[in-house]
């Protein structure tokens, strides 16, 4: 019997973690050093809510939960194509991805728990931010919503 293989679904979170004082938070990835993010990931196939997405990636990256901040539903979505590297994961012929966006404030820069998917993370400005940033759609999410 043949093992069947579970692909991503092509729809995702990103949520933009940031300060009071406007301190971004980016994460830099394992699989790809030069590559800073924001919190991102995709939606599991039980998930309906992509708010309920949204918390459980802030949570596993980072550690931070509902006691350190304030989410909030940008009600924006932006797709994207995939990167040619990733797109092993998805089913034969999905180039795009659907992102849902969201912000997490907390009021001050903190330490934070990372998962085995990134290596390091910074707070930095957002000017700083914008220019380590790779993805076209987390770079336009921090341009808009931090102030």
């Amino acid at each position: 019997m043949a093992k069947e293989i579970a692909y991503k679904r092509p729809e995702s979170v990103l949520v933009v973690v940031y300060t009071q004082d406007s301190s971004v938070l980016l994460l830099q990835r394992s699989d790809w050093p030069v590559f800073w993010q924001s919190v991102t990931g995709g939606m599991q196939t039980n998930e309906t809510e992509p708010l309920v997405s949204a918390w459980r990636e802030l949570k596993e990256e980072t550690g931070l939960s509902t006691e350190h901040g304030q989410m909030q539903d940008c009600f924006e979505s932006q797709e994207f194509d995939i990167y040619p590297r990733w797109l092993h994961r998805y089913a034969p012929g999905v180039t795009k991805n659907l992102e849902h966006v969201f912000c997490f404030k907390i009021p001050k820069p903190r330490e934070i728990t990372l998962s085995q998917e990134h290596q390091n993370y910074c707070w930095v400005t957002k000017e700083k931010a914008l220019e380590l940033i790779i993805s076209t759609t987390n770079y336009e999410a921090i341009k808009r919503h931090v102030p």
